[in-house]
């Protein structure tokens, strides 16, 4: 259930409402303010933009205590600095889209504008948004929101760290996508790992020639030693990729890719000897407890 707060247009009265969808919170809106939907348009709209919400996600998305409107007839949403931010214009719609349409406000002031208001609803901006706050003067942004030029270069900065992320998030996926469709299509590779798999299932082991996982490949493009970071099973998997698979997963040259499997290959046999050392001390001081008097 979604607790949030209605009003109606030119009335200070509000009310408290909780719903668990935009139209059981849209009937619950109609019979608390006593409107009657019958007698004309009812549009709900939030109180500190007058942004129309008819999406059922959106409304899921907004936070707890979002304050609404319910405007009636042909009313408009209008800011005002002398009622707290919201003033309710009875003119007809086709004078209100006048005046709008002579004097529009940029993009980025309605954005800086809400951020003014409270800063938490930077959580609703998309990346178009934050490009547009971005691309402002910093003392521009800083004179609308009311805070120093420092904090809104930090916060421009914060924005575009968001922006290069979630950037990096689509390469990487598009990245993994290509390397699997490349696994999918090399018909030799994939006999081979068919054949693999099936000599693999009849010893009871797993195949090590299947794609890699998407853990294993974000050790391998951010680690600078990622073999000392994998596990056996990682490391034969590794070495066991087709070298073209794994250079178009990784986004490196032949010669890395060589280097990198040529690494794990390296990691393997140290690890295996390793074993085989503790293995012979282990029997070596097992024979000497046992020749003991």
């Amino acid at each position: 259930m979604k607790r949030c707060v209605v009003s109606v247009r030119g009335s200070r009265q509000r009310h408290g409402v909780a719903a668990a969808s935009l139209q059981e919170f849209n009937e619950k809106a109609l019979k608390l303010l006593d409107v009657d939907p019958a007698k004309g348009p009812a549009t709900l709209v939030l109180a500190e933009d007058g942004t129309i919400v008819e999406d059922e996600d959106y409304f899921l998305c907004l936070p707890e205590g979002t304050e609404f409107v319910l405007l009636t007839g042909n009313k408009k949403w209008s800011p005002s600095s002398t009622d707290g931010g919201t003033m309710w214009l009875t003119q007809e719609s086709v004078e209100q889209d006048d005046v709008d349409s002579s004097n529009p406000l940029p993009r980025w002031k309605v954005l800086a504008a809400q951020l003014r208001q409270n800063l938490s609803n930077i959580i609703l901006f998309s990346e178009a948004d934050f490009q547009a706050l971005i691309d402002v003067q910093t003392e521009d942004l800083s004179r609308e929101i009311a805070i120093p030029v420092v904090k809104a270069e930090m916060l421009k900065s914060t924005l575009q760290g968001l922006l290069d992320r979630r950037e990096e998030e689509r390469q990487s996926k598009e990245l993994l996508e290509l390397y699997i469709k490349a696994m999918n299509k090399d018909g030799t590779e994939e006999a081979s790992m068919d054949e693999t798999d099936s000599e693999a299932s009849r010893q009871g082991e797993p195949s090590k020639k299947g794609p890699l996982s998407s853990s294993v490949i974000t050790i391998l493009r951010g680690k600078r030693a990622p073999y000392l970071s994998l596990s056996n099973e990682q490391l034969e998997a590794v070495c066991a990729q087709n070298p073209e698979a794994l250079s178009m997963a990784l986004n490196q040259g032949a010669e890395h890719i060589e280097n990198l499997q040529a690494a794990c290959a390296g990691e393997l046999q140290k690890r295996s000897e390793q074993v085989q050392c503790m293995n012979s001390l282990s029997s070596a001081s097992q024979a000497k407890r046992q020749n003991l008097p």
